[in-house]
Parts: structure tokens; sequence; C-alpha cells
């Protein structure tokens, strides 16, 4: 019998009906069943007053949170650091009396974590993904941890959403799929329903979720805080790390295949980098708002999911970081190493940014799941250099021998010690901020604006960076299964920019819808309250923000950058030689791939060392490639199929190619056309012009010609 057709309409009748039928006679509790009238809000001193320790909601649900796993970290498992220093170029003291921001005769040591967000220990560096940007000052004055993200804004206004954020992106429970990956239902069904996600969201589908590597990306420690000076004056400041490499990625199908060919890779190019000599650098940027201009701009200062727009306040730069040493021992250091937003120094403080404070809670509390004591601090790379006194003891793993009768305050047996510093010799004073409101369960209006910086941040896009955002929308909802959570974002994504929507729309197949359905209100609980503070009309204060695009970075530096030299035995080594020389002496690394390990010999009788054979290595995994002449060595290569693909890959990614002399062959026999008008492309050229061509990066006007290429 004919199996009878259903219609479209009916058969999204069904899907909705079973979104939301089970939730009918299942209200939300706390795990003592207290029925729960709000999970999205922390209970502040007034709407955008400090968060209260009372918050008994807020505490379980992330107190569980932190506790699901044991025992890497349940975000930024993957992880990889270094050491190094830092060193400030001026003295601010007008805006804080911190040493580290006063002192230009020290050299302050450091350990930098960098990783990823949502995946496992054991995934790929390559993931489409937030990285994490974690700093430990070891200061005089105590350790100061700064907690970033390359992101210079997070996707969530209030702490109390982390937990539905991260359940959301990480495999679904059901089946434990698909790992280190945002490309599913679940985190979809939540970010449409979430519209405050949008900014950092689009920040996620743009390349700065692909990084070339971790030299190349910056930081940014999110959240406004405070700098305090010595008169007790506050200013509002923002944290900004500034690569000296430039910020560089890699586009997308590079980035599948590279986790293929080599998922340690930006673990492998910090470590090298670092043994090579070639140490990674930053400048510490701030910008610094008065505490008198806080209300002057159309977005909240304290919503952490706003930027301050760098054309509207400059970044000063005030220092410098350097990595110079790479860990003795992955697990002691790397993987040891606690991180808390908590942990600062006089002369910096906090702000009422909800999300900051509900980490300042959530980080000690998941460090003491993670490393099973309190006395985690007591870890060599957790240790800090100043000296430590105070009357806390005992517990699990004590690692310190403490001495004396006493170990309360105040007393006379141990002679008043440890005492009290004052102020003025360094001790730490919370900014004494006026404080004078109800408790209240609820979002600041101010915080509503969800469209206008994510539209910003797309228009600011070059062309070619706004192509791979529709590209990386049409995979990640491509990947969802559930027709109405891709209408939704469709509707959502057209609210921040309706050509983004369309093209995304049809590369899916689909409309972009006018409107969203009713059911999405019963699905986030709507009350009277939570349509007050719907998303805000869309604003523009700003047409664009050049310094929002990778388009405007640094290109003036080949340094580490891979470059292939694809020989094999008889190439001709005075090509060899003379492109070797200019190449390594900008510091680039120059690697030979040839059809076989071991070694090879040049037309001089000289053997080289093979540092790769073409059937163990990727185009991908280098930045540029060169073919010296030599008919032997190029009639060797052209037996090989792959090299073929090798420079095909790396046209196809925009990357820059050189050849001398037979060299030219394997671009004759290649797919590649038009050769002689690609910028890009050296025939018997200049090694200059080859270097000026890697140092930016791509060459962005092939993209059109080189994705015809299909390798």
């Amino acid at each position: 019998m004919a199996q009878k057709k259903t219609s479209k309409s009916t058969e999204k009748e069904k899907q909705l009906k079973n979104y939301t039928i089970d939730c009918q006679d299942k209200p939300m509790t706390t795990r003592q069943g207290l029925k729960v009238n709000d999970t999205n809000n922390s209970l502040t001193a007034g709407e955008r007053g400090a968060t209260l320790l009372e918050d008994f909601l807020l505490r379980e649900k992330i107190h569980n949170f932190d506790h699901e796993r044991i025992p890497e970290r349940i975000v930024h498992a993957r992880g990889s650091g270094a050491h190094g220093y830092f060193e400030l170029y001026e003295s601010i003291d007008q805006y804080s009396k911190a040493g580290i921001f006063t002192d230009t005769s020290r050299k302050t040591p450091v350990f930098v974590r960098f990783s990823t967000v949502a995946g496992s220990k054991g995934s790929t560096d390559l993931a489409r993904d937030v990285r994490g940007f974690a700093v430990k000052f070891y200061t005089e004055e105590g350790t100061w941890d700064l907690v970033g993200n390359n992101m210079p804004i997070f996707f969530i206004q209030d702490a109390m959403k982390f937990p539905d954020l991260i359940h959301s992106v990480k495999p679904e429970p059901n089946k434990e799929i698909p790992q280190a990956a945002s490309a599913h239902d679940t985190f979809y069904d939540f970010v449409s329903l979430t519209t405050e996600t949008m900014h950092n969201q689009i920040w996620l589908m743009s390349d700065r979720a692909i990084p070339r590597s971790y030299r190349m990306m910056e930081g940014f420690g999110i959240h406004t805080f405070r700098l305090i000076n010595k008169k007790g004056e506050a200013h509002f400041v923002k944290f900004h790390w500034k690569p000296k490499l430039g910020v560089h990625s890699v586009t997308w199908d590079e980035a599948v295949k590279i986790s293929g060919a080599d998922s340690d890779f930006h673990r492998r190019d910090l470590w090298d980098a670092i043994e090579a000599g070639q140490f990674p650098e930053w400048e510490l940027g701030i910008q610094v708002v008065p505490e008198e201009d806080e209300h002057k701009f159309e977005f909240d200062l304290l919503d952490p999911t706003k930027l301050i727009p760098e054309e509207m306040v400059p970044v000063q730069r005030i220092g410098r970081m350097v990595l110079n040493r790479n860990p003795e021992n992955f697990f002691a250091e790397t993987e040891q190493v606690a991180f808390l937003p908590g942990n600062i120094v006089p002369g910096i403080d906090f702000t009422n940014d909800p999300l900051l404070q509900g980490r300042l809670f959530s980080y000690r509390d998941t460090q003491l799941s993670r490393l099973g004591s309190h006395n985690f601090h007591q870890l060599p790379i957790n240790r800090p250099v100043s000296d430590v006194h105070n009357n806390q003891r005992d517990g699990h793993m004590q690692m310190e021998i403490p001495k004396g009768q006493t170990a309360y305050f105040p007393n006379t047996l141990g002679g008043g010690c440890p005492y009290l510093s004052k102020v003025a010799e360094g001790g730490f004073e919370s900014y004494q901020e006026r404080i004078d409101a109800k408790k209240i369960r609820t979002r600041s209006e101010s915080f509503s604006d969800h469209f206008s910086q994510p539209a910003l941040f797309y228009r600011s896009l070059a062309d070619w960076e706004k192509a791979h955002v529709v590209d990386a929308y049409s995979f990640e909802l491509g990947k969802c299964n559930h027709d109405h959570i891709k209408e939704r974002m469709l509707w959502i994504i057209s609210q921040i920019d309706t050509d983004l929507a369309k093209n995304v729309a049809e590369n899916l197949g689909m409309k972009v819808p006018k409107s969203i359905d009713k059911p999405i209100n019963q699905a986030i609980g709507a009350d009277a309250k939570v349509k007050e503070h719907q998303p805000g009309k869309k604003k523009n204060y700003l047409d664009k923000a050049p310094t929002l695009s990778q388009a405007n970075t640094i290109f003036d530096s080949i340094a580490t950058r891979q470059i292939a030299f694809l020989v094999a035995d008889g190439f001709n080594m005075k090509d060899f030689d003379n492109m070797k020389k200019a190449l390594e002496k900008q510091n680039a690394m120059v690697k030979l791939v040839a059809p076989h390990g071991g070694t090879i010999t040049c037309d001089s009788e000289m053997e080289h060392k093979v540092d790769a054979s073409i059937m163990t290595t990727e185009s991908v995994l280098f930045d540029a490639v060169y073919i010296p002449g030599g008919k032997k060595s190029v009639k060797a290569l052209l037996e090989k199929a792959k090299f073929l693909k090798f420079v095909e890959e790396a046209y196809k990614h925009c990357k820059a190619i050189a050849v001398d002399n037979e060299g030219a062959r394997l671009l004759e026999e290649s797919a590649i056309n038009d050769m002689e008008n690609d910028e890009a492309i050296f025939i018997n050229g200049k090694a200059k012009d080859f270097i000026s061509a890697i140092a930016k990066h791509r060459n962005w006007k092939r993209m059109a010609k080189a994705e015809k290429i299909a390798v």
C-alpha cells in the first residue's frame, strides 16, 4: 500500500509539538525540589549591582557544573603552556598603583596557557572554537591571573547561564557526539533562544576561531575591570594582548585537513618556535575609561557581550610579554596550573559585570574539584614568588610544615604575627563603591542590545572574511537536523545582516523567515519579566571598526613561517641555496619535502637531510611553497602525484608559490591557471618579492579562481 504523503506544514507542527510536550508537568526545581522561577539571572544588589553571596540558586547550579568531570577541565581541557616574562614600557601610576604597572625596572615572570574551550584533552587543536588565553603574573605583591580568550566578548551576560551554554556545546549527552564541535542541534537550539550569544557567535563563525598559531592571535581580558591609583581614584579598563606577528588564520578547508594530518598543530608550533629561539611576543594594551564616562556609550561597559571599539577608545600599549621557555613537564606545569580571576593585586579591582562576579566563585570551586585539595596553591606552578604568611592550616595534600603555637588572629603568643598590612604598606583594599539597591533577580535593560555589535563586526570585515562567515554558518547550520532551529537561526542572523542571512539560507536550500514561531516563547518559559527584556532594536553608532578585521593586521614579518621546499635528488643547489638563505635571514623555517625520507643529493653532490617525505606530510601544514630547478629532481617529483596535489592545494588556499627554472614544470602540469596575473606566484622571480607575498599571509584576490581547484 502506498504510503500517504505528509505535508511540510503537518511535519513542522509535529516537530514543534514534540519539542514542547514533555515539559508540561515538569517545572524546574532545585535539587531539594524547590520550584525555580528564574534560572537566567543572578541575584544582584540592583539591576547593575554586585552579585550576592546568598544566591543559593547560582551556587547550586554552578557548584554542580564545576564538579561534573574529573580530572580534566570541564572547559579548556586541551591546552598548551609556556614560561616567559612581562616588562613595562612606562609607568601608568595615574591609573594604577600596582607595581607591575608602575615599576619599569621589573621583569615579572609569567606562565601562559592557551587552549580550546569545548573539546576534551584528546581533541584536535584546529577545532572551530574560542581559544583560551590565560596569563599568570608572579608579581612581588602576589599572583595576578588575567584569564581571557582570543575574542574580546563572551557568549553570555550572566554566570547563571554558563552551565547551559557549555552543556549545549558539549557532545550531546545521549550519544556523546560531536566532539569539539559546535555544528549540532543542541548548540544552535540554545543560541537561537539566547540572542545575547550572537556577538560572540559571529566571531566564532569568523576566521578568529581557526587561528594559524597561538602566536598569531590576540588575547582579551573580556570583562571591564577597575584600575585604582594611590589616591583611591578608579578608572574602568579593558585588557588586550596584541601579537607582534599579527593576527592570522587558516582556512576551514585547511583546518579540517590539519586535524587529520597533525592534530597537535598549535601545540607543536608553540613548542618548536620557542625551541628554535623564535620567542612569541605580545604587547599588553589597555583601554581606559574614566568612571564619570561610564554611561556615555550606547552600550553597557559591564556587559561582557560588548566590546569597546578601538576607534572610540584607543588601545594604549604599555608593555610586552615574551615566552622564552617550554615546560619541563606537561602535567606538573601546563595541566596543574590553576588560574583564578579572583587572583588580583593592589591597584586592580573588579566591577559588577555579572559574568565576572560568577567566575570569581566558580574558578576556585572547579580547581578544588580538579586538583583534589584547597592546597593547590602550593603546587610549584601555582606558588607565588612573594612570601606567604597566614593562619590557614592543614587539609588534604598539605605540602608545607607550618611552625609555631598559634594559628589565629589576633594573638599575643605568636607575637601578633602574621600582622595586618596597612593600605599604605601595600595591603589590599577593595574599591569603596556605593551600593544602595534592592535585592533583585533580573537583567539590566542596558544589556538588551544583542544585535548592534554583531552587525558592526560583520560590516567591518573584508569581503573574503565575510565569505568565510557565510561558509561557516552554512556548514554549522547544515549539520543541524531540526528545521525549526535552522529557521530561528536564519531569522536571528537576518537581524544582524540581511545579505548574510540570505546567502546562508540559499546554501541551506531554505528561505529566511519573516518572524519567529510563537512556541519559542513557551520553550524559554516566557513570562512578563522575560518579555520586558527582549532584544532591543539594532543601532548603528559606528559604521565600521577597521581594527576588527584581520585584513588590517601586521603584514611585515615571515618569522617562523613554515616554507616547504619540494626537492628530489639532483635539485639545483644554486637556486636552493639563494632562496634558503634569503628566507632564513628573515627567520622563516625552511623544510625539505622529498619523495622519501632520509637524505637527498643536490646537483653539487652534497647530501641534505629530508624533513618530511611526501607521504607523511600535507600542504596545509606549510605557509608557502618553493620548487628549485634541476631536471632530475623535477622529473622525480612529477612521478609522485601527491606533489602536484601539494602545489594545487597551496594555490587553492591562496598561499605564495615560487619556482625556479625547471621547477616551473610542476605548475604547468597542475590545474593552476592564469599564473602570469597572480600576485603571489613567482617564476624565476626575486626572493624579496616572494618574501613580501608570504608576509601578506594570503593572496585573497585569487580566492574565486582557487575555489575551482578540486583537491
